[in-house]
C-alpha cells in the first residue's frame, strides 16, 4: 500500500517515454515520406483538373 503511488508515477512516466518514442518515428516517417506523399496529391490534383 505505501508503494502504490510510487508505481502509478513510474507508469506514466513509461506511458509518456513510450509516448515520446513513437511520436518521433511518425515525425521521422512524414519527414522522409512527405514529398512522396505530396507529389501523389498533386499528381490526384492535376488529373482532376484537366478538362
Amino acid at each position: 500500500m505505501l508503494f502504490a503511488a510510487k508505481e502509478k508515477g513510474q507508469g506514466l512516466v513509461e506511458y509518456a517515454l513510450i509516448i515520446v518514442l513513437i511520436a518521433i518515428v511518425v515525425i521521422a516517417a512524414l519527414s522522409l515520406l512527405g514529398p512522396q506523399i505530396g507529389n501523389v496529391f498533386n499528381r490526384i490534383n492535376n488529373r482532376l483538373a484537366q478538362p
